[in-house]
């Protein structure tokens, strides 16, 4: 039986593996690229915004498709206005999720994101978020925050939210 220092050794050095690992990925092909979203990190944004927003999406399937590719759309605006810094985190964070290994460790998704089922994601996504491992609680809250940034910034998607707009004076 491994004692408890034992498993505490071995996360940090998984941890630590993980990281060297994706910043050299991150490096080799990052997750933003001349500021906009690689194709990989469109995927991951798509099939997240998917689990997501679940239940707030059009039903029809090109009214479905159609909001997906303006939700991409407005994420690549959201990723533009943001600083430097955060831009190379993200990039970081979406290299990371691109890689089969990044995904499974982070995620704990084992199919890739565009094979991916919304039920998978979503048990992922919950996974993160309830994770005692600060950088799968933080990646979590990243790509929440900016799905529903992105997706409910446009006056389309308000209805779902009961929003009527801003008063008109």
């Amino acid at each position: 039986m491994m004692q408890r220092r034992t498993w505490l050794k071995l996360g940090a050095v998984s941890a630590t593996v993980l990281i060297l690992a994706g910043g050299t990925v991150a490096l080799l092909q990052p997750g933003l690229q001349q500021g906009r979203l690689s194709p990989g990190a469109q995927d991951v944004f798509t099939s997240v915004g998917r689990a997501i927003l679940d239940g707030t999406l059009p039903k029809e399937p090109a009214a479905n498709q159609a909001a997906l590719a303006g939700l991409i759309e407005r994420i690549d605006a959201l990723v533009q206005a943001l600083p430097p810094h955060a831009q190379e985190e993200l990039s970081q964070l979406l290299a990371l999720l691109e890689t089969g290994v990044g995904r499974r460790t982070l995620a704990g998704l084992a199919s890739d994101w565009r094979s991916a089922s919304v039920m998978e994601v979503q048990q992922a996504l919950q996974s993160m978020r309830s994770s005692r491992l600060g950088l799968r609680l933080q990646s979590y809250q990243a790509l929440h925050e900016i799905v529903g940034a992105a997706y409910f910034s446009d006056a389309s998607t308000w209805p779902a939210l009961g929003y009527p707009g801003p008063l008109k004076i």
